[in-house]
């Protein structure tokens, strides 16, 4: 071999261990830097979840209330959920919600206060949603957030009769809903889906401990929340199926149970079935992590461990 083979070899040598030693100090690197990320990642960020109480008003927008959410007509609601927070930015969250709802003619539009139609529902409902944080609340302490999901509620439309009864709805088919004499109205389900979403700002007081205020909707695919959705039925036919109760439930400008000339005609207005039912939360959340509640309980059990031991005296 001659000198310059020898030279174009040994520089051939020296370039492939140069290159594999650039490989494996890339690869050291990276290494190091993804373990410096990480532990960086987890001293500054918690996936610890947290315990959440929810209080605050609920109002519904519908045939009977066509407004937005108004707090003049709102009721309570009571919800408890759980917060698991994935990334930095994406929270997962879960909960149950107890509310009640109603609304009458009374406080409606003027034109519709003759129908003096009223109903209360209580809702129960489940949800699960996925939360974005626009902010670092690590870092701010405080950050707004928007966020959607899917839900499940139960509902159960019902009112007063004319002698101050609870009655409830759905059974009297008030628009014929289910009822062979009227083919074209199908009965409505009392247990349905909804798709939550909201906005809402959140403040960490501590580590553990976060307050939050929310404003989020309800987009049901239901139009009978208040047992309100198209048209009313021909009386009589209605009187035949259902009884008087029935009837005095669907118009209840009818002075009495008997009297049919006030009832207005079958295929007239009652609804609008081209719009859905809403309800809307304006609510106060506290979240506490799993972990302080956890820390909480274990020193009160050390507390009264020590509390019922025997004095020495």
């Amino acid at each position: 071999m001659s000198r310059q083979d020898n030279r174009m070899t040994h520089e051939r040598y020296k370039r492939n261990f140069f290159h594999k030693q650039l490989r494996y100090g890339m690869i050291v690197l990276s290494v190091l830097f993804s373990s410096y990320i990480e532990v960086g990642a987890q001293e500054e960020f918690s996936r610890a979840p947290s315990l959440s109480i929810t209080t605050g008003f609920i109002n519904y927008q519908g045939d009977l209330n066509p407004n937005s959410f108004t707090i003049a007509h709102s009721n309570f609601v009571a919800g408890i959920g759980l917060h698991k927070p994935i990334s930095r930015w994406f929270v997962a969250r879960a909960g149950i919600n107890v509310e009640q709802i109603e609304a009458a003619d009374r406080y409606n539009r003027n034109y519709l206060k003759p129908r003096n139609l009223s109903f209360y529902t209580t809702i129960k409902e489940a949800y699960a949603a996925l939360e974005i944080d626009l902010l670092d609340i690590n870092k701010r302490k405080f950050t707004p957030y928007v966020y959607g999901g899917i839900a499940v509620f139960h509902f159960n439309p019902w009112s007063y009769d004319l002698h101050g009864n609870k009655v409830y709805l759905k059974p009297l088919s008030t628009e014929g809903e289910g009822l062979d004499a009227f083919p074209g109205q199908k009965p409505y389900h009392l247990t349905q889906l909804a798709l939550p979403f909201g906005v809402g700002v959140r403040y960490a007081f501590s580590d553990d401990i976060t307050v939050g205020l929310e404003f989020s909707d309800r987009k049901t695919f239901t139009d009978y929340l208040d047992d309100v959705s198209s048209h009313y039925v021909d009386y009589e036919k209605l009187l035949a199926a259902r009884g008087s109760l029935a009837v005095e439930m669907a118009y209840r400008g009818i002075p009495s149970s008997t009297a049919s000339a006030a009832y207005p005609p079958s295929g007239e207005q009652r609804g609008t079935p081209s719009e859905m039912d809403w309800y809307y939360f304006a609510s106060l959340t506290v979240a506490i992590k799993l972990r302080s509640i956890s820390n909480i309980i274990h020193g009160a059990g050390q507390r009264n461990y020590h509390q019922g031991c025997p004095r020495r005296f």
